[in-house]
C-alpha cells in the first residue's frame, strides 16, 4: 500500500446506488444523465458501511458552488489529508480486485473512522483509497 495525499478538499456531486453493488452502474449512468459533461470531469465512488450494508454513491467533480442544487443531486467532501490506498492498473479485468483491496485497507488501524473508502477513476485504473487519522 501507498500513501497519498490530499492538498486540497474535493468538492463532489453525488448519486447513490440503489442496490450495492449491483446498482454502482446505474448509478453512474444516472448521474452522467442530469450533469452535462460529467464525463469530462474526474470520476469518483464514495462508499462506507452502515447499519444496512454499503453505501455507495457515483460522484463527479463539483466545478462550481449551487450545482449540486442545479442537477438535483447530493453532495460529499473529500476531505484534504493523507490517504492509505493503492492503484489498481486495468481494473476492469477483476472488477472484484476492488472489494478485496478496500477489505484490506479497511484493517488498517490509522484509518480515519469518520472517513470513506474512495475510488477516483482514471481511465483504465483505479485509485482506491482511505484518509487516515490526523496527527
Amino acid at each position: 500500500m501507498h500513501q497519498f495525499i490530499l492538498e486540497n478538499d474535493i468538492h463532489v456531486l453525488c448519486v447513490a446506488a440503489r442496490t450495492f453493488p449491483t446498482g454502482i452502474m446505474e448509478a453512474f449512468n444516472k448521474l452522467h444523465s442530469i450533469v452535462p459533461g460529467a464525463d469530462k470531469r474526474d470520476s469518483y465512488g464514495v462508499s462506507r458501511g452502515s447499519k444496512d450494508g454499503v453505501i455507495y454513491k457515483a460522484a463527479t467533480q463539483q466545478l462550481k458552488e449551487g450545482e449540486a442544487e442545479q442537477y438535483g443531486c447530493e453532495t460529499f467532501v473529500i476531505k484534504k489529508g493523507t490517504y492509505t490506498g493503492t492503484i489498481l492498473k486495468d481494473w476492469k479485468k477483476d472488477e472484484k480486485a476492488i472489494g478485496r483491496t478496500f477489505r484490506e485497507l479497511l484493517a488498517n488501524p490509522g484509518i480515519d473512522p469518520d472517513g470513506a473508502c474512495i475510488e477516483k477513476y482514471m481511465g483504465d485504473d483505479v485509485q482506491c483509497m482511505i484518509r487516515l487519522k490526523d496527527k
